[in-house]
């Protein structure tokens, strides 16, 4: 990855990955609901899933966008 990228390529390519985090967070989460009831486990595997995926979005809205969660 030698390619020299500038600036609003850079900021599309972080807003992307952040799409992509908020599906794969949203994903994780309607998982861990519709599993709650039958296999506990794999709820709380979803769920984790889940929070790792919004760690990373909340990381990149920083990135864009500094003091956009409260991290306090």
């Amino acid at each position: 990855m030698s390619d020299v990228v500038d600036a609003d390529e850079l900021l599309r390519r972080i807003q992307r990955a952040r799409g992509w985090a908020l599906q794969e967070e949203q994903h994780w989460k309607s998982q861990s609901d519709d599993l709650k009831d039958e296999d506990p486990n794999g709820a709380l595997s979803a769920e984790i899933f889940a929070s790792a995926y919004e760690a990373v979005r909340k990381v990149l809205d920083e990135v864009v966008q500094p003091g956009t969660n409260d991290f306090d």
